[in-house]
């Protein structure tokens, strides 16, 4: 597995040998690697002949400075974790290459991002379009995966890929979920042993509230009721639980075909969000 740091050094090696002729998927990540985004480097080599991955804890999509402080750093380990699953290539860039002196460019997807996270995090996906255009620009992959567990961040990539005219295709993954049904996230090595066993009333709530929703209860007094057990099981705020549609991420007061759940809460100083598809094949396994 190649390790770069250098963007001269990174251009270079994708010009040259096998990156010049094969096919090429790219896993972008903050690092704190879990298993979750090993499935995306996994997904990575079934539909690319080779795979890179960034790490970059980016800070233009930190409203908060602590939160930014609190993110988890494991480098060592990170690398240990992509070598093991056979990543190609690893790119760790400095602020400095992504965002040099006198840089002023910010990318800003209208629609799918003013909602939900967008109106909890002013000027987040503002940070993430930009920097994910940064590293698409610099690796020019064929593919680029992520997570589906950032619903919304998928939306908005996907947006802001298509509306530059970037020729890389966007692929999703489906959440990688711990055996209790908790979404895998970086931010879950920030819970405490007892906020972890209350975290998973979040994955319980949206699949009995997808049930209801399903079985034609009214889709405000399911939400209402799924709001409250969250804070019946420890949490502290819930930011949104919400239905909407999954392609425009607009709120839905009727049934439809492409519904989704989104939840975003707070438990301690750690803020997490899931999303669940509201589809009679759904299944749980939790």
């Amino acid at each position: 597995m190649q390790i770069i740091r250098a963007l001269d050094e990174l251009q270079t090696v994708l010009s040259l040998g096998h990156y010049a002729t094969d096919t090429l998927a790219l896993v972008p990540t903050m690092g704190a690697l879990h298993d979750g985004h090993l499935a995306l480097v996994a997904e990575g080599k079934r539909v690319a002949d080779r795979v890179a991955a960034t790490i970059f804890v980016n800070p233009t999509q930190f409203n908060d400075p602590k939160d930014l402080e609190r993110y988890p750093r494991t480098e060592e380990a990170d690398l240990e974790k992509l070598e093991a699953a056979g990543c190609d290539l690893v790119w760790l860039p400095t602020p400095d290459q992504l965002y040099p002196a006198g840089f002023a460019t910010s990318i800003s997807v209208k629609g799918v991002s003013e909602r939900w996270e967008g109106e909890h995090r002013p000027g987040h996906f503002d940070g993430v379009a930009t920097v994910v255009a940064k590293l698409l620009l610099a690796v020019r992959p064929g593919v680029a995966i992520f997570g589906e567990k950032d619903w919304q961040q998928l939306a908005v990539i996907r947006r802001m890929a298509t509306d530059l005219g970037l020729g890389i295709g966007i692929l999703g993954y489906p959440t990688v979920r711990e055996a209790d049904g908790l979404a895998m996230s970086s931010r879950n090595a920030l819970l405490s042993a007892a906020e972890r066993a209350q975290a998973v009333a979040i994955p319980r709530v949206l699949a009995d509230v997808s049930r209801e929703i399903l079985t034609g209860e009214a889709i405000a007094a399911a939400l209402a009721r799924g709001k409250a057990r969250l804070l019946d099981a420890g949490f502290s705020e819930v930011d949104y639980l919400a239905l909407v549609d999954e392609r425009s991420l607009e709120p839905l007061e009727s049934s439809g075909e492409h519904m989704r759940l989104l939840v975003a809460a707070k438990l301690g100083a750690v803020r997490l969000i899931d999303n669940y598809s509201v589809t009679s094949e759904q299944q749980v396994s939790w």
